[in-house]
């Protein structure tokens, strides 16, 4: 059993990505949907399938790679931690990497990316960077 879903799900996809495989699998909640949803929408990832599993449901997450299978995540990391919730309002949001990456906020709107969370003003709870 694990504590923190989110930083687990971040941690299988950076070590897929290390390794260069084509997807990783995990346990699916409506959190990493979403998550996975955002990554994709960014173009971090190629897709994601939601799917019953034997026990419960899986979150399959197909990675993408560019020219010569040059990774195109260069890094993910675990904002706020269930021992530290980080918060932010709109006009705290900091850009990842000078506006190259994303953050991931969790608001009273749904999760944002951080460019749409201060486009609508609204701040939240940071969860994840990736760049």
């Amino acid at each position: 059993m694990y504590t923190d879903p989110i930083a687990d799900m971040l941690t299988r996809i950076r070590n897929a990505n290390n390794v260069l495989q084509p997807e990783t699998t995990m346990p699916s909640s409506k959190l990493k949907v979403e998550v996975a949803r955002i990554l994709t929408a960014e173009g971090y990832v190629d897709s994601y399938r939601d799917e019953e599993a034997s026990v419960g449901r899986s979150l399959t997450v197909k990675l993408k790679y560019g020219e010569g299978r040059s990774r195109i995540v260069k890094g993910l990391q675990r904002i706020s931690t269930p021992g530290r919730r980080v918060y932010k309002g709109a006009t705290e949001i900091s850009r990842v990497k000078g506006g190259l990456g994303i953050a991931i906020v969790s608001t009273s709107q749904g999760l944002l990316t951080d460019r749409e969370a201060r486009r609508r003003n609204l701040g939240g709870e940071v969860l994840c960077e990736v760049w």
